[in-house]
């Protein structure tokens, strides 16, 4: 079959993203003996005409699309990237008479809304590589299928889906090719590491989080070995950056240990970079082990430094544990971004100032603090529950496709800003989503890598809030 992948994700704030699930997927129908082609949006200056041009070529019999993201995730400046999809399918259903699959981490999270909205004739779950040659099997042989793990639709009796999850590290790879499906050389230009992933699932019960609905709550794990071993071969083709993107790092602490130390034992010089890092877990024996590995820089998301947050938002780590992570990040040389997240529930202007003089004493001046302010409410969460029983949620779970947030009715808003603008006044290490929106920013970006800047971009935030300051353009 002819296939044609659509990697829709044109966002570039603050970094674009190299798609790595997408081009997973590719090689996987590949192997299986489907014809793939990828059309990436990501630096087309006319998506649609691409699109045309594409499926004259091609003549697909399927195409499948992939939405990383619903919307940036901004209470403040919020964007939606899901309405994209409305001129695409129109294109599509008008050009080719090709089934339609969705796929991508946001089809994960609301896979009902996006078909109805769409009108898609299938939905791809958990892990695309693995679901997809199954699907394409059986629509080859002009049957349904239906009885496929990971496959969502809808039909006359409404949504319907399966669940279950595959074994995505089977021997057959974690990095694919990028240089043959994608314009690697415009994503490095602009700071993109190479993706990697360690591990799949989350045991943790944060009350807002997705990562257990989109990858399962039992751990699947990647052999050390392995990992070394590709960041190895990456190394060969010419590439330094890569990031590695578990949704926690850190956990189990035994296998990122053990990642680490193979990592370390065949002496690379790839640049190793996580933000990804629960304080929980953050210790000198890890952090001296991703030291040895080639770590240059890392993120930890510990979202309150206030307990009543902490235990509101479910994150399983007190106050105490963050205060340590922070003397621990302290004795050490990798350069660290810490991440916050005020309005959740149980937030007070007491929780708000705790979190604040927290970020003001103990993260240093060589490392940085981001302040993210409401959080995104998706169904089947926790977080969902809360709003809607505090009366802050009234949306159905199709309508929130829109993007509603939770914002702690206990604080005021302006109240916050204000606090959070004085104290990022006072610190140029410190920054909000305002920096990862700068229109200019790819620019920078840009001249920062044709300079020699090393990654990760972020580190430098100090010396681009300064020169941002000097010509009247501080965030």
């Amino acid at each position: 079959m002819n296939i044609l992948l659509i990697i829709t994700n044109r966002y570039r704030g603050p970094i674009p993203v190299i798609p790595l699930g997408a081009c997973l997927v590719a090689e996987s129908c590949e192997r299986t003996g489907h014809q793939v082609q990828i059309l990436d949006f990501m630096f087309k200056r006319d998506p649609l005409h691409a699109l045309n041009s594409a499926i004259n070529k091609t003549k697909p019999d399927i195409i499948g699309i992939s939405l990383r993201n619903i919307d940036n995730n901004d209470m403040q400046h919020p964007v939606t990237f899901y309405k994209d999809l409305t001129l695409l399918i129109e294109t599509i259903r008008r050009k080719t008479n090709a089934t339609v699959i969705l796929g991508g981490a946001a089809v994960g999270v609301m896979p009902e809304a996006l078909l109805r909205f769409t009108g898609a004739d299938w939905a791809i779950l958990g892990d695309g590589e693995i679901v997809l040659p199954k699907v394409l099997e059986v629509l080859s042989k002009n049957r349904m299928p239906k009885d496929i793990p990971g496959v969502a639709w809808i039909e006359d009796t409404g949504f319907r889906i399966n669940t279950g999850f595959g074994d995505r590290f089977s021997g057959n790879g974690l990095v694919p090719d990028f240089h043959r499906w994608i314009d690697l050389p415009a994503y490095i230009s602009r700071f993109s590491p190479v993706p990697i992933q360690t591990k799949l699932g989350c045991h943790f019960k944060c009350v807002y989080c997705t990562y257990r609905k989109i990858e399962g709550q039992d751990y699947r794990l990647c052999d050390p070995q392995t990992i070394a071993g590709e960041i190895m071969d990456i190394e060969k083709r010419g590439i330094r950056d890569v990031e590695f993107v578990d949704n926690v790092f850190n956990s189990p602490y035994d296998h990122a240990m053990a990642v680490c130390d193979a990592v370390a034992k065949v002496r690379t010089n790839t640049l190793l970079q996580t933000v990804e890092l629960n304080p929980l877990f953050v210790d000198d024996e890890l952090i001296g082990a991703m030291e040895q590995a080639g770590f240059v820089g890392i993120g930890i998301t510990v979202e309150s430094a206030a307990d009543p947050v902490l235990e509101s938002l479910k994150k399983g780590f007190t106050a105490r544990d963050v205060y340590r992570a922070s003397e621990v990040v302290k004795r050490h040389r990798i350069p660290c971004l810490w991440i916050f997240m005020f309005g959740g529930p149980g937030e007070t202007e007491e929780t708000v100032q705790e979190t604040l003089r927290f970020a003001e004493r103990c993260i240093s001046e060589r490392d940085v603090a981001l302040f993210m302010i409401g959080i995104r409410i998706y169904p089947g969460t926790e977080l969902e529950e809360i709003a809607r029983t505090e009366g802050v949620l009234t949306l159905s779970p199709d309508e929130m496709l829109e993007t509603v947030f939770y914002f702690s009715p206990a604080i005021n808003l302006e109240w916050l800003l204000k606090k959070v603008h004085n104290s990022m006044a006072r610190h140029m290490n410190f920054m909000n989503p305002s920096a990862i929106g700068l229109p200019f920013l790819p620019a920078i970006n840009l001249l920062g890598y044709w300079l020699g800047v090393k990654p990760p971009l972020w580190k430098h935030t100090r010396h681009i809030r300064r020169g941002l300051r000097w010509i009247g353009k501080d965030l």
